[in-house]
């Protein structure tokens, strides 16, 4: 992971600083809330329904056990106990109130958390893979690139007011675990022609009001010229982007209403204008970053110890084995996808107890490191083989030895009217809803890979035009109703999802789920098809017509 130095730290200190007195006059009186508002969002403070919300930035989706720890103690002491994992690799903590906010900032600040550019119309938490650096399908570790690209964008002085909030994900391998193309920017990690690296560069991309995924504008670019090119699209976007409609002010509008091609024609004729002056990514700013993550010092061990052979005579370590554990680059190691999505419970919350058991759990079996995806889950990227059996004991003595990723219950949902001010209606009741609902594990086993996303209103915080099955809450005459989307994914051949029709109330969702579910387990060809390729090959009219017979 990459260790920050004395200038990072410095400009925490400062922020920190410049921050609590802020506060304090928003406290005393100095300062209305509307004069407070610009100030704390810089921060990544929220007013939400009931309480200050704080967002803190976890760069990459990268924590240390220290960090960790950090965060439960935030939880702990300054909110109610527990934190909330976002989709965009940040954590959020919905109880924070103003007095304690400085204080809380100030112990994030010393192990280098901060919620600097969570919020605002700037170059937001730059999010990648959370397997990054340890999958075996990938041609680099994007994260060097994510934090050249961090450094480079943090307050930066031309691009801190852009039109709207700008979004940069990035991959380097040839499955998108980090939903690529539903960014402002969209960057693969590509080979050239004398297997140089180099860059895919997309743009456009956003779900929201108006969803769009993220058209390619070029092919390749060396990787000496990320800097210039991205700076590049930056500028015509700042220059070109609308300031007078916050619902037309995203990029995507811009790609949209200009063209891919006439945007293109843009950003190539910018970057072509600015390259005498352009910063230029040569291989010693590369190795410097580079040279600033710590890599593991992995033991040489060989694949299927007698350990992990002995536990596979246990069913349920069996279970979660196949569900939980996926193949890591370095023979002898495994990656550990951590679900935090309890049936019946909030997904993506972590308590302060959870957090620091999962610390330990990382010291003692995973070189000390956590990361967060976009799927709202955790994971220890590195672990030993032989050491997955005594970890998935401890987990679950935590509860955290679930068994239920990329299953119909591993849902993604965004805070809603629970939470958010900008919500109307609920999406953390009708997760729990439906993960009641698939209870049983075998039949989740049966049902397969299906994932459900759900957002509260149409910002679309929990992506679900990118779900399997997306639910979306809207308002009619003061009730809740959700419309209901199928076929959408996030990977490399990213879709979004398709109406099925009128919007459905919120009594009614889990009954839809169950409808739609019902009617894939009769239309899959064989048990392994799973729900997305049954819904490639049949098309949305038979779930359609399952959903609205029985209503």
């Amino acid at each position: 992971m990459y260790v920050y130095d004395e200038f990072d730290q410095t400009l925490l200190n400062e922020r920190v600083a410049e921050f609590s007195d802020q506060i304090k006059r928003r406290m005393s009186g100095e300062l209305s809330e509307e004069e407070f508002r610009p100030l704390r969002l810089m921060n990544g403070t929220y007013l939400q329904l009931h309480a200050y919300m704080l967002r803190i930035s976890i760069p990459y989706g990268t924590l240390s056990s220290k960090k960790l720890r950090m965060l439960a103690h935030v939880a702990r002491n300054y909110d109610r106990g527990y934190g909330h994992f976002t989709t965009r690799q940040n954590i959020q903590f919905h109880w924070i109130k103003l007095e304690n906010l400085s204080k809380a900032m100030a112990d994030l600040a010393s192990v280098g958390l901060h919620g600097m550019q969570t919020s605002g119309n700037c170059v937001r938490n730059i999010s990648t893979d959370q397997w990054a650096g340890v999958a075996r399908d990938e041609i680099a570790d994007p994260r060097i690139y994510a934090e050249v690209l961090r450094q480079h964008l943090t307050l930066h002085p031309e691009f801190s007011f852009l039109p709207r909030k700008f979004k940069i994900g990035i991959t380097g391998a040839s499955h998108d675990r980090a939903a690529v193309k539903m960014h402002d920017i969209g960057l693969w990690l590509r080979r050239g022609p004398t297997a140089e690296l180099g860059f895919e560069v997309a743009v456009g991309g956003g779900l929201g009001r108006t969803p769009y995924l993220a058209a390619t504008i070029r092919q390749f670019c060396p990787r000496e010229d990320l800097l210039a090119y991205v700076e590049a699209v930056l500028r015509v976007y700042n220059r070109y982007g609308r300031r007078d409609n916050i619902w037309k002010a995203r990029i995507k509008i811009l790609v949209h209403d200009l063209g891919v091609e006439k945007f293109r024609a843009e950003v190539e004729e910018e970057f072509a204008a600015s390259r005498e002056r352009a910063p230029v990514l040569d291989e010693t700013l590369v190795t410097e970053i580079a040279q600033r993550f710590h890599y593991p010092d992995f033991e040489k061990l060989d694949d299927n110890p007698a350990e992990l052979q002995a536990a596979f005579k246990d069913p349920s370590f069996r279970i979660w084995y196949f569900n939980a554990v996926a193949p890591h680059r370095v023979p002898g190691h495994a990656i550990v996808t951590i679900s935090l999505k309890p049936v019946g419970l909030t997904p993506g919350d972590c308590t302060a107890d959870q957090m620091e058991a999962l610390a330990d759990l990382a010291d003692q079996y995973g070189y000390g490191e956590i990361r967060n995806g976009h799927e709202q889950n955790l994971c220890l990227p590195s672990v030993r083989q032989r050491d997955l059996p005594a970890l998935w004991r401890k987990l679950d003595a935590a509860g955290l030895a679930l068994t239920n990723v990329n299953l119909i219950t591993d849902i993604i949902a965004c805070p809603g009217l629970d939470y958010c001010s900008l919500a109307n209606a609920r999406a953390i009741p009708v997760a729990m809803d439906i993960s009641k609902r698939f209870a049983d594990l075998d039949l989740q086993r049966n049902i397969g890979r299906l994932h459900i996303n759900i957002s509260g209103c149409i910002n679309a915080c929990g992506q679900h035009h990118i779900g399997h099955i997306g639910i979306l809450g809207v308002e009619k005459q003061g009730q809740e109703f959700y419309q209901i989307t199928l076929g959408g994914k996030a990977d490399e051949n990213a879709k979004l999802g398709t109406l099925i029709g009128p919007a459905v109330p919120y009594d009614k969702v889990a009954d839809v789920v169950e409808d739609i579910v019902a009617a894939y387990i009769e239309l899959r060809q064989r048990p392994d098809e799973i729900f997305i390729d049954t819904v490639a090959r049949v098309g949305i009219q038979p779930f359609k017509e399952r959903v609205y017979a029985v209503r």
